[in-house]
């Protein structure tokens, strides 16, 4: 079972396929990363009640809204936490004029990086090497001042969640209010980014207890309960 993104094409499943044969795997199931988050945050997928996911990882962010063990509406766009990083990265470079690399860009984002307003005045010393002189240099950046940097990755997740819920149907919109949706993926984790979706969506958002593992935590119960299914199938065909 490998876990894909939604957003991907019909080309790019054959090509994962592929990737998977020529690993070794006598066959290779797709399932989408939505739903496999949403089944290792134990949600009840299988009841006639609206559930919604979003799933930011590090190339795409996707909102599903799942009843019924399937997908009833789905936005997906390929912004993600890397291109949070690089719009710090960015933002160093043509406000103050110094180089960074990635990793340096994510501990930025870990440390200060927010999606909503706080009252908290956090701040970060950077290192980086500087364009001019190619010397090394340290500023200081605030926590309003990247805020500011990720802004315009940050809407483009949170206009995707509120485009999904306006393809919602109104039965399952209802169930939302009351069961609100569930944030996993490591993108998740933003300071502050349930609080600016809640206030968008007017949905209370809840961020799942194992973002990080949602996803492979979902994978594993589809490969138990698909090797469930295979040993009754080997199990009827010896009794026959």
């Amino acid at each position: 079972v490998i876990c894909v993104p939604s957003a991907i094409t019909a080309v790019e499943q054959r090509a994962v396929r592929e990737a998977a044969r020529r690993a070794g795997a006598a066959e290779a199931h797709l399932l989408e990363q939505p739903m496999a988050a949403a089944i290792g945050a134990g949600l009840p997928i299988e009841h006639p009640v609206g559930n919604m996911v979003i799933d930011i990882g590090g190339g795409t962010s996707e909102t599903a809204l799942i009843s019924l063990g399937g997908v009833v509406a789905l936005e997906a766009v390929r912004v993600g936490s890397f291109d949070v990083d690089a719009a710090i990265q960015t933002h160093v470079r043509r406000e103050h004029g110094i180089a960074v690399g990635e990793q340096t860009a994510e501990q930025i984002k870990l440390a200060i990086g927010s999606a909503h307003a706080s009252d908290e005045p956090w701040s970060a010393e950077v290192r980086g090497r500087e364009l001019m002189s190619g010397l090394p240099r340290t500023v200081e950046l605030t926590t309003p001042e990247v805020r500011q940097a990720i802004d315009e990755p940050v809407s483009a997740m949170v206009d995707s969640v509120v485009s999904c819920l306006g393809s919602a149907p109104p039965e399952l919109a209802q169930d939302l209010i009351v069961r609100g949706i569930h944030l996993v993926g490591g993108g998740g984790m933003l300071r502050g980014l349930g609080t600016r979706i809640a206030e968008a969506a007017h949905v209370p958002v809840t961020l799942v207890d194992q973002p990080l593992e949602a996803v492979v935590l979902g994978a594993g119960q589809c490969v138990e309960s698909f090797e469930e299914v295979r040993d009754m199938f080997m199990t009827s065909r010896t009794r026959r």
